[in-house]
């Protein structure tokens, strides 16, 4: 009968040994196999009265699962020469593919919109082929700004007034021309300059600018951001200073240096033994630029800021060579596996 069969097997598989990953495989296929011995009593099975299939059926169950879990102890116990790791082993899962990770640069980028997000700041984005209005004339450069050469821009051919971008000032001005205050945004994003590539400048590269007006607004309002952002992003630690600058679309201006988190302020190679790091450029938004982009500078004010993210990103992880950025190196890459999010 075949319960007698299930019987006989199941004291006959209680006492299978094996030696060899092949040894193992063989009795697999013996008893597991399409044309094993598990097969021939599904075949028998199949012909039973009805009213006794559902008690042998439990028996045959019980049949697989004691000749399979036999063969994972016989396979878990080979000689650990026969295990190796090289070894092929038909019966495992394939082999997980290696991930990659993220681009230092987006990391970066990832954490500094993290930051600006939670103190409210909203994400706009606009076209990398821009006009000479958003680029330069809405952001208040005049007609001989050194900027408006082709020695510093990208122009496309045969359209003079089409350029590369060359900042992400232009997406403040497409928000502002289309926005009613309050206005609280940041602007991410890649911008083209005609410079020779080196180990410290490239022609491409990315900045993260950022734009506040509403009523109100005052410098001090900006320097606090600053500091809440500079100690986010660099350690609890972090001293600024705002040193007087100069840019066309604010007045008053200001470059914004932290307290070099290598040294601690104390002085360095990296910090040039001063203590301090550049890191932005920043400043309250020049009335002019808020009546050019049809906001009235009466009842509003504003601030905004920009950054470089390779120059953040160097600062964090030290890279000294910023052609390594774009040459997709993967012995660079990998260096930043499991880095951030």
């Amino acid at each position: 009968m075949i319960t007698e069969k299930i019987q006989s097997l199941l004291e006959e598989t209680a006492a299978l040994t094996a030696t060899t990953a092949k040894e193992v495989e063989d009795l697999r296929i013996h008893y597991l196999g399409r044309k094993g011995v598990m097969n021939d009593l599904m075949a028998e099975f199949r012909e039973l009265p009805q009213e006794t299939k559902r008690e042998v059926g439990q028996k045959l169950n019980q049949l697989k699962q004691s000749i399979q879990a036999q063969l994972d102890t016989l396979r878990k116990n080979l000689p650990a020469e026969d295990g190796k790791k090289d070894a092929l082993d038909l019966t495992r899962t394939p082999y997980p593919t290696p991930l990659g990770s993220r681009h230092p640069l987006t990391l970066v980028r990832n954490e500094i919109i993290e930051i600006f997000s939670r103190l409210g700041f909203v994400l706009a984005d606009g076209p990398e082929i821009e006009d000479d209005w958003h680029v330069f004339s809405s952001m208040n450069f005049p007609a001989d700004h050194p900027a408006r050469d082709m020695q510093d821009t990208f122009f496309i051919a045969r359209q003079p007034d089409i350029v590369l971008r060359t900042h992400t000032s232009s997406v403040q001005s497409r928000v502002m021309e289309t926005t009613q205050p309050p206005i609280r945004v940041i602007c991410p994003g890649r911008v083209y300059r005609n410079e020779a590539i080196s180990a410290r400048a490239h022609c491409f590269f990315h900045q993260v600018e950022g734009l506040y007006i509403d009523k109100h607004v005052s410098f001090a309002d900006l320097k606090q951001v600053l500091l809440t952002f500079a100690r986010e992003l660099f350690g609890e630690g972090t001293q600024i200073r705002l040193r007087p600058s100069y840019f066309p679309f604010t007045e008053p201006s200001a470059e914004m240096d932290i307290s070099c988190h290598i040294c601690g302020g104390k002085g360095c190679a990296f910090c040039k033994q001063t203590g301090w790091v550049e890191i932005l450029g920043c400043g309250m938004v020049d009335p002019a630029v808020l009546e050019a982009n049809g906001i009235d500078s009466k009842e509003y004010k504003g601030y905004a800021f920009g950054m470089g993210v390779e120059r953040i990103t160097n600062l964090k992880y030290r890279v000294k060579d910023l052609r390594l950025f774009s040459e997709n190196d993967v012995r660079f890459l990998d260096q930043f596996v499991g880095e951030g999010f």
